[in-house]
């Protein structure tokens, strides 16, 4: 097992080696923008889809509400490098809430990124299924098979490390970059040579019969979708290289100037093409067709290139949550375990969990990315708009000492407001499709609640008290518990009687073979005439229950003469760990029956085999 681990994971790194897992600006961009950039493979796609239901001819629209969706990425990008300065530590949303808005916005802007980037793993590997069928249409059908082998392959490469994933994602990310960026470039300068003449199924500014405010706000509300991982720098900033927060913030920069062009052009090329949704074929499959030609190298290309980043796109999610859990944790919010680092100074059980949790969500929603989308933009707009509230407080906080904090101010307030809307748009427009955030978020912040309680609860109980009141015991009695008398027996007796002041021996008999048990019985009494042995007789072949019983009244004998009461348990451990799993259940057993014994003791003997 640990060669099939070694294998797939690397060699362990020590502690000292963590500064090789830190990432420059040109791996950063390919490992946490993936998500972002990938989306212009559906953002304009999700808009279009919107308006097409009234008419074709309503396509035009798509222009001003990218328009308005560029604004909030403006809006957006310049609040996030502003979080990234101000909490270089990371945590992005879940910390600027938290500290300014109270605890429970912050576990609200902490508990939707979580949900947000399981949604990401779901959303952007089932979106690159999608584009594997619509370039390979045989495999139509088999999108959820395909999308959770990609999870099982990222989460694979997540837990070798940071370095060899980023080293990994930089070919699909910049192929895809120098991909869209020639047909956009290519489609423009074909439009300007007239060589594609227009066929847009409208002109700007034509009327459209029926044409309503709440399809407009439920197809801007569907292109912000592309906004999605904006916020993932933010979260990573411990990541980078030093100096951490300039390198952060100008990969930000970069990120968000790459994706407005390429949202844009996109948006702007199935404008000016006249392209209309296709079932089994994606809107950026039919732009690609129409500027390189369905047969050109370049179309496959780009479909190509688009799945790859669909696939690894969910990568943005695995290297964020792990740093987000990792945060909550640190706060006492989550459990402990996120804290852990593993072989490879990742937060595997970070990576581990948001593996398991995507593909649930992949099998629930069967793979589909137009039913993921409503959540998935639910899930980033609250901690956008919180983080956004959150940092207008910390500047008017800072007034008094921070150069430039009003306009700071206004940038918030104006991605604030935009961020907020967009969820009222969502809330009155798309409910049916966004209601179980509803039941979830509550549920999420209550357990996270619980978990803070529990471990202050039990941080009051261990907590040393001044004047430190030591018992002194007279003794103590060791019961060993004897199934065949062995060398594992006779190696346990003694041990106990180094440790024990009295020693019981006891068996469990059953009534399946009476014989068996009556030599147990002679061969101890043979081999121990010291030790007081006791046979416990079982009707209904239990071996937990009649133990729990002898041990509770010999404890409480014990504790009227002052002595510990200690269980000793013999095990014999198998050469091969793999053989572990044909022996030592009981004593697996037995172990959980008495944890729950506040006055009882439990140890171990180990007796290896040799072969």
């Amino acid at each position: 097992m640990n060669h099939i681990k070694r294998l797939l994971v690397g060699k362990p790194l020590k502690s000292s080696e963590e500064g090789g897992q830190k990432l420059g600006k040109f791996k950063a961009l390919a490992m946490l923008s993936s998500d972002a950039l990938s989306s212009v493979a559906y953002g304009t796609e999700q808009i279009v889809l919107v308006l097409t239901t009234l008419s074709a001819a309503a396509i035009w629209y798509s222009l001003p509400i990218a328009a308005f969706v560029l604004i909030l990425l403006l809006s957006l990008t310049l609040s996030y490098r502003q979080i990234i300065h101000a909490y270089p530590s990371g945590g992005g949303a879940y910390l600027v809430a938290s500290e300014n808005l109270g605890q429970n916005a912050g576990l609200a802007a902490g508990g939707s990124l979580l949900i947000d980037y399981m949604l990401t793993v779901a959303v952007s590997t089932s979106a690159g299924a999608e584009a594997i069928t619509s370039a390979i249409p045989a495999l139509y059908g088999h999108q959820v098979a395909i999308a959770l082998v990609i999870i099982i392959l990222l989460t694979a490469m997540n837990l070798r490390g940071l370095s060899e994933s980023a080293n990994f994602l930089m070919i699909p990310v910049y192929l895809f970059v120098v991909a869209i960026t020639a047909m956009i470039v290519w489609g423009l300068f074909q439009i300007a040579t007239g060589a594609i003449p227009y066929k847009a199924t409208a002109v700007v500014g034509g009327v459209v019969p029926g044409i309503s405010a709440a399809l407009i706000f439920r197809a801007f509300s569907s292109g912000s979708s592309s906004l999605t991982g904006v916020e993932a720098i933010s979260n990573a900033v411990p990541f980078f290289k030093k100096p951490r927060e300039h390198n952060a913030a100008s990969t930000l920069a970069i990120m968000a100037t790459i994706l407005g062009f390429f949202f844009a052009g996109i948006t702007f090329l199935n404008y000016w093409y006249g392209i209309v949704p296709e079932a089994k074929v994606t809107v950026l499959s039919q732009v690609a067709k129409a500027t390189f030609g369905g047969t050109g190298v370049m179309y496959y290309v780009i479909q190509f290139s688009t799945a790859l980043i669909l696939a690894v796109a969910a990568n943005t999610g695995f290297s964020a949550f792990p740093v987000l859990a990792y945060n909550m944790a640190k706060d006492k919010y989550m459990p402990h375990m996120y804290m852990d680092r593993g072989d490879r100074l990742g937060y595997s059980n970070g990576i581990l969990t948001l593996a398991i949790g995507s593909g649930l969500l992949i099998t629930m929603f069967q793979g589909s990315t137009e039913r993921l989308i409503p959540l998935y933009a639910v899930g980033v707009f609250i901690p956008f708009t919180l983080s956004q509230t959150g940092m207008i407080r910390h500047w008017w906080q800072r007034h008094t000492t921070e150069k430039g904090w009003l306009g700071k101010s206004i940038a918030n307030f104006s991605g604030a407001l935009i961020s907020f809307a967009i969820l009222v748009i969502l809330f009155v427009y798309r409910l049916p499709d966004i209601w179980p955030f509803f039941i979830i978020m509550p549920a999420l912040v209550f357990v996270f609640w619980k978990i803070h309680g529990h471990y202050q609860e039990v941080a009051m109980q261990l907590r040393l008290p001044q004047d430190i009141e030591l018992h002194d015991y007279a003794g103590s009695t060791v019961i060993v518990l004897v199934g065949n008398v062995t060398r594992v027996t006779r190696g346990a007796l003694n041990y106990a009687q180094t440790i024990g002041d009295y020693v019981i021996a006891m068996h469990v008999s059953m009534d399946e073979n009476p014989n068996k048990e009556q030599e147990t019985q002679a061969e101890f009494k043979q081999d121990f005439p010291d030790v007081r042995f006791v046979d416990v007789h079982s009707s209904y072949r239990s071996v937990e229950a009649p133990t729990i019983r002898f041990v509770d009244i010999v404890a409480r004998n014990a504790a009227k003469r002052n002595f510990t009461t200690t269980v000793l348990i013999p095990q014999f451990i198998p050469k091969k760990p793999w053989q572990n799993i044909l022996h030592n259940q009981t004593t697996f057993r037995l172990r959980a029956a008495f944890a729950s014994r506040e006055n009882v003791i439990i140890a171990t003997y180990s007796y290896h085999l040799k072969r």
